[in-house]
């Protein structure tokens, strides 16, 4: 008897979430992590989600207290162990963020059909209730649980 394949859940992480992954060891996005290292779940980005981390991460805020090449080494390996980058996907129309910088999120988890967005950004959160019925759940990490 062969057992049922299963895939992970697509998932998009904002870059506020990446940098909690990559730098921060924010606890909230641990189970995330899990998840990521179970292959339960599945990371997903496009050329300019990694673009923009990168440039994030020599913001002068946060070069203050890491430093911008360390910094940038762990996003990248952090892109190279967990992501999947997928081509960038054509503009949308079902969500449109107030934010344009934050659109490029919507775009590809829409797109690929990603089952979560993760974010802590206010404009993508305020469009969680019109995303649900897209199939698409939009929240911030410690406000829903891990696929196990």
């Amino acid at each position: 008897m062969t057992l049922p394949l299963h895939r992970p859940a697509l998932c998009v992480l904002d870059t506020q979430v990446l940098l909690d992954l990559a730098l921060f060891n924010d606890p909230r996005v641990q189970p995330w992590v899990q998840a990521l290292q179970n292959q339960t779940v599945r990371w997903i980005y496009s050329a300019a989600m990694q673009d923009e981390a990168l440039r994030v991460v020599h913001y002068p805020a946060l070069a203050k207290r890491h430093d911008p090449a360390l910094s940038a080494q762990s996003v990248t390996a952090c892109f190279a162990r967990w992501g999947q980058l997928c081509a960038t996907p054509a503009a949308q129309r079902q969500l449109v963020c107030r934010d344009p910088d934050d659109q490029m999120f919507l775009d590809l988890a829409l797109a690929q059909r990603a089952t979560h967005l993760l974010s802590r950004d206010r404009a993508v959160l305020q469009l969680a209730r019109r995303a649900s019925p897209l199939g698409l759940h939009i929240s911030a990490p410690e406000g829903t649980p891990a696929p196990i």
